[in-house]
């Protein structure tokens, strides 16, 4: 039976599995590309669009975060690219017919990848109140009903999401009016990915962003690819990686699931990549346990320390705590944190090894570790590291955290975030000339706590799919429901739009891949990248519509109606980015002299204390070292802990396809990877399908009907299944301690046949 959630599963009968690939793009990334540019652009639109992608004249990937090197090739994208690029660029449309032959009702029951299938939006629509489907609204109607049901409650009763995609520029116009209106109820999405990772660092090396450039990864002697799976996720990375193995690095990487693109890279810009064998990456691959990474670098510091092999100058000179560290680290369990890992000794201390035979080190990660109870510790037992090594603020030594969406981090730069700083908020009010609130807002789970209480009714979507990306889905569905207007700025229609208030507006606007003239000039927007360096992009498609909008008018036009212009000339700032922009170098440290800048090839990188010159932002102003205790996760006997994954053909919650071609997985997402062991330990077959349950504190059940198991490569006691699928088993109340993340990479569950 269908639910507002999605389509009633069963449906996948085409689903195919063969063994998991052992290499990672070569021609075949190729042929896919092409065929998905055929498909959704046509091939001559697609290919021109495709030679502007991460080119200093043209516009940012609307994929990943990963950076561009310095001398960029005139293919500058990998297969996600490619894809993500395609799905904004298509010619197909969602218009006025589309949504009067299509209730909401029945645009539920369909699947995510069927409703991203069928493109772009044109114009703006509304959901009346008790209506069963949209109807076009002009923009003067739409923006008027949102300002009304903002002025008609309270500004904490409001909540303004933001996701990675939208510019610079749209982020800064969009907190300064959040601001203005009396509140920081700014959730984004980092509050659901890398929130665990700004809160380690900032409280370890003083800021919330990695300490390298990706000149540093092509220098490195040593990287740890800690989980994360770039094959899929930030493929462009395989590229830097391939430079430094080159250039002699050793590559260990550190994850439940064995993923190609870490084990053989076959660049497709190479002969060497199309025609031969590629690229062995991964010189040391340590198959750990979900959960269990803490454990494993706490070990690894117990060692480094009894072998003597730290900077002791280093240490000296510019941190704190080594000896409560050191105490703490000598009293550790040897025998139960390697036991806690599920690796073999031997396979630990040639890490240590590796580790003590060099400072050239950097760590990258990405949600494997965020999305854990213990993510916020584990990432700094992993800083530990780098600090004890001297790795930190040399040459091809650091921290990097790889950022998802392409302007993720840019955001929270531009003052997306419902913890604000004081300092931040002293120039923004210094800039602008308001006081700014300084209550804490709410964050993604906060709000969704707020709106199941009733405590919200106005929710605000600047950008991405916040049903689909929140955890406890049904959960969340229902605190929608509870207010009385819901919002989305978009570009494709997705589950969002369907999980709707009272009424529902949508609000279409421009793409990344899109010529922006409003004002009547051709505007250009910026991003920062995970590597801190922010650079502009333009679009220079025909929009998909004459009626689409920019975020950033989207933004000051409702400001305008909403807060006036008393304050802020917002008709100024949308009809000149130039003056935003002016506006950010008050405001923003690092962005002096933003308006020439930007306009450089390859933009500039913002200022980086522990990079630059191993200066630390913490109250000593010294690093920290910390002491973390490894608290396993209880999982009773016949359960499994699961890790919601992404398959190859998806970006975030967008659904390029049905494929996970790496992982062997065809025409279906309905799968449950389970270690063949545990399925004959739990009496169940590879093919068979259950339902998977999620066992959690509150006593509720939440349960995904119909997956088909799939006996596969992951460590005992541990499986996988793709999110957004899964996410309806992640309890909203469980989260990530000090940064309220929720664990999706954390969740008991059990198995039952239907």
């Amino acid at each position: 039976m269908a639910t507002p959630t999605g389509p009633a599963p069963g449906d996948e009968e085409r689903l195919r599995i063969e063994p998991p690939q052992r290499r990672a793009a070569g021609l075949p990334g190729i042929v896919w590309s092409v065929r998905h540019i055929g498909r959704q652009v046509g091939l001559r639109r697609g290919a021109r669009t495709l030679l502007q992608v991460n080119q200093p004249d043209g516009f940012d990937c609307p994929g990943c975060a990963w950076p561009e090197p310095a001398d960029t090739s005139r293919l500058e994208f990998c297969e996600n690219g490619a894809k993500a690029v395609a799905e904004e660029a298509t010619t197909r449309r969602v218009d006025r017919a589309f949504f009067a032959a299509h209730p909401v009702a029945d645009l539920q029951r369909q699947t995510d990848h069927w409703l991203g299938q069928q493109g772009r939006l044109v114009e703006p629509m509304w959901k009346p109140a008790g209506a069963d489907g949209y109807q076009p609204v002009s923009w003067d109607d739409a923006l008027d009903r949102v300002s009304q049901a903002l002025r008609a409650t309270t500004p904490e009763r409001a909540v303004f999401y933001t996701s990675g995609r939208t510019s610079n520029e749209a982020a800064f116009a969009y907190q300064l009016f959040v601001r203005l209106l009396g509140t920081n109820n700014l959730p984004d999405c980092s509050n659901m990915c890398h929130e665990s990772s700004g809160v380690a660092l900032t409280e370890t090396i003083g800021v919330g962003k990695g300490t390298v450039t990706l000149e540093d990864v092509h220098q490195a002697e040593l990287l740890l690819i800690v989980g994360q799976n770039p094959g899929t996720n930030h493929p462009r990375m395989l590229t830097a990686l391939e430079e430094a193995k080159r250039r002699g690095a050793r590559i260990v990487a550190i994850n439940p699931l064995p993923e190609a693109g870490l084990l053989r890279f076959k660049n497709p810009q190479r002969a060497a990549g199309l025609l031969g064998r590629g690229t062995a990456l991964a010189d040391l691959y340590l198959p750990i346990r979900v959960g269990a990474d803490l454990a494993l670098f706490q070990l690894v510091n117990h060692l480094l320390l009894a072998r003597d092999a730290v900077d002791h100058g280093f240490l000296a000179a510019h941190c704190d705590g080594l000896e409560a560290l050191a105490d703490h680290l000598r009293g550790a369990d040897v025998n139960a944190l390697l036991a806690a890992t599920g690796l073999d000794r031997a396979d630990v201390d040639q890490l240590v090894d590796l580790l003590a035979g060099t400072q050239r080190i950097i760590t990258c990660w990405a949600m494997g570790l965020t999305q854990h109870r213990g993510a916020v510790a584990t990432i700094r037992e992993i800083v530990n590291t780098t600090l004890l090594r001297g790795s930190i603020g040399r040459p091809g030594a650091g921290l990097c955290p790889v950022r998802g969406h392409s302007n993720v981090q840019g955001d929270r730069t531009m003052g997306i975030y419902e913890r604000p700083s004081d300092d931040f908020l002293d120039r923004l009010r210094a800039a602008v000339g308001f006081d700014p609130p300084r209550q804490p807002g709410y964050d993604t789970v906060a709000a969704i706590e707020a709106m199941a209480d009733g405590a919200v009714d106005v929710f605000l979507a600047m950008g991405g799919n916040f049903a689909a990306a929140a955890p406890d889905t049904a959960v969340t569905a229902a605190a929608l429901a509870r207010c009385r207007l819901t919002v989305q700025v978009s570009t494709k229609l997705n589950r969002s739009h369907l999980l709707t208030g009272d009424e529902a507006l949508l609000l279409p606007c421009l793409g990344r891949t899109e010529r922006d003239d409003t004002g009547g000039r051709d505007q250009l927007v910026s991003v920062e990248d995970s590597m801190s360096v922010v650079h502009g992009s333009r679009g220079r498609n025909e929009p998909a519509s004459p009626h689409l909008r920019s975020e950033v008018a989207i933004v000051c036009d409702l400001a305008a109606r909403t807060v006036g212009s008393d304050v802020v000339d917002w008709t100024a700032l949308a009809a000149d980015y130039d003056r935003i922009r002016d506006l950010i170098e008050q405001v923003v440290p690092g962005f002096e002299a933003v308006n020439e800048r930007v306009r450089h090839p390859g933009g500039f990188t913002l200022p980086n204390g522990p990079r630059d010159d191993r200066t630390f932002a913490t109250p000593t102003r010294r690093a920290q070292l910390t002491v973390n205790r490894h608290e396993p996760i209880d999982v009773p006997p016949g359960r499994l802990l699961l890790q919601t994954i992404r398959s190859h053909d998806q970006y975030n919650t967008t659904i390029y396809g049905l494929d996970d071609r790496y992982r062997g997985i065809h025409h279906g997402r309905r799968v449950l990877l389970v270690a063949p062991a545990d399925l004959a330990a739990l009496g169940l077959t590879d093919g068979e399908v259950v339902d998977i349950v999620s066992e959690w504190s509150d006593g509720r059940e939440r349960r995904a009907p119909a997956f088909r198991l799939v006996g596969y490569p992951t460590p005992p006691g541990t499986c996988a299944a793709y999110f957004p699928e899964a996410n309806v088993l992640v309890p909203l109340g469980s989260t990530a301690d000090g940064s309220r993340t929720p664990t999706s990479k954390a969740v008991v569950v059990r198995l039952e046949r239907p």
